[in-house]
């Protein structure tokens, strides 16, 4: 097995003399062991991915299931929350769901659980419109077959890879239910797991259950037209075009930035010029088809960019038991990166959003620990004008010395540099508290 995909993972004897945690001191028997696994430089949730990252997860899922079996293991739970993505690659973090099989079971136990949190969001996404962060944000362990049948219209239903996956398991899930009104000996009959004669049988049933998953997982379609966005909608002239990207790229050699954030990143055209110069690139955008695009981008080409749906005027918080469990994206970000990216953003976010110009700085400075690299958009602009739809009046204040103003109450004017008429990027630094 690969250890590429697997959490670097080292053992810990409490007696070990290692600095840990004094409660763990207490609580812990003496021959306990802690495993302590490299941290994952940025950590992101299932509701933060889109289809393509949730889809390579399964693919991952399934691996590690095979893989193990070879070695008398199996996994005893497949949920995306066993699995961080390190840049683009997805990474098994939960050594803990490896467990000793029984040789002779032909039960893949978490099958279930792996078709409603991989199977039906992905078929949710690909034939409902469905978005993976509806479904995930609030169902942490995916979606029960009814759910998902009562997604699915008509002859949908019935189609043969709808069939075996949804339809069927919904009707018998009803059955089960009904079942559960019976004496508890009529309720078990029938439950008995039927072993194997052998373990070769066993190791055959159980790669043939894989199989099916890996069947059910289906592949994610491609996205041209995201593909074509960045031509079809760039208001740039061609010489406009290269000189934005002459600016950033100037920009990003001048700093050199380790640890990156690109909000509002699109396909990723400009986390990719940063990545290329060895930052490690967070990149947020709202728009689950471009973030797949940036991250099949991201695989094919090897750059550290973690492309995340999150829509910045509105980020996932804090959730799980006591809103503990998963910290905000706010939280994870602050304070992580010592640049951000800001381009094409202001407009939407002023317009769209109605946040105020100065709680955007306060934001930026919140995540950024040194530069912010944010494009200026003038009211005057056709795309401002065209969101602004009639409310021009609302925005007449916004002018470059009004915009300046309010950087400088946080930020230093390192740079300004015009690219159209009406826009211009700024380079800014964090001032000193």
């Amino acid at each position: 097995m690969s250890e590429s995909v697997l959490a670097a993972t080292a053992v810990i004897s409490v007696n070990s003399g290692r600095d840990l945690i004094p409660e763990l001191h207490q609580e812990l028997p003496r021959h306990a062991v802690i495993l302590e696994h490299e941290p994952i430089p940025f950590p992101s949730y299932p509701y933060e991915w889109p289809p393509e990252m949730l889809h390579a997860a399964g693919k991952l899922t399934l691996r590690m299931a095979r893989e193990s079996l070879d070695d008398g293991f199996g996994l005893k739970d497949a949920t995306p929350y066993n699995i961080m993505f390190d840049g683009p690659r997805p990474v098994f973090i939960d050594i803990l769901s490896f467990e000793r099989r029984d040789s002779l079971d032909t039960l893949w136990r978490p099958y279930a659980q792996f078709v409603r949190s991989f199977v039906y969001p992905l078929l949710a996404a690909r034939f409902c419109g469905v978005r993976i962060d509806e479904l995930l944000l609030v169902h942490r362990d995916g979606i029960e077959p009814e759910r998902m049948l009562s997604m699915l219209r008509g002859w949908r239903r019935w189609r043969p890879s709808f069939l075996t996956a949804v339809t069927i398991p919904a009707l018998l899930s009803r059955k089960e239910l009904s079942r559960k009104e019976l004496p508890r000996k009529d309720r078990d009959a029938g439950t008995a797991v039927v072993q194997a004669k052998d373990a070769e049988e066993a190791k055959f049933v159980m790669a043939r259950r894989l199989r099916k998953a890996d069947r059910l997982l289906g592949e994610v379609p491609s996205r041209p037209q995201a593909l074509e966005y960045m031509k079809s909608g760039r208001i740039y002239s061609e010489t406009e075009w290269d000189e934005k990207q002459r600016i950033v790229t100037q920009t990003l050699e001048r700093y050199r930035p380790v640890n990156l954030l690109d909000v509002g990143c699109n396909i990723g055209h400009f986390s990719i010029l940063a990545a290329r110069m060895g930052a490690r690139v967070v990149a947020i955008d709202h728009d689950p088809d471009a973030v797949g695009v940036a991250w099949k981008t991201a695989v094919t080409e090897q750059l550290s960019i973690l492309p995340l749906v999150v829509n910045i005027a509105r980020p996932p918080g804090a959730c799980g038991w006591s809103n503990e469990e998963f910290p905000g994206f706010l939280d994870r970000a602050r304070g992580k990166f010592d640049c951000v990216l800001m381009l094409a953003l202001l407009h939407h976010l002023l317009v769209n959003e109605r946040v105020p110009l100065d709680s955007i700085f306060d934001l930026a400075a919140r995540l950024t620990t040194r530069s912010l690299i944010v494009e200026y958009i003038d009211p005057a602009d056709p795309q401002f004008r065209g969101i602004a739809r009639g409310r021009d009046a609302l925005h007449r204040d916004l002018t470059t010395d009004s915009f300046e103003h309010a950087a400088q109450r946080l930020f230093e004017i390192a740079d300004a540099r015009a690219v159209t008429p009406t826009r211009r990027i700024y380079t800014l630094e964090k001032r000193r508290s």
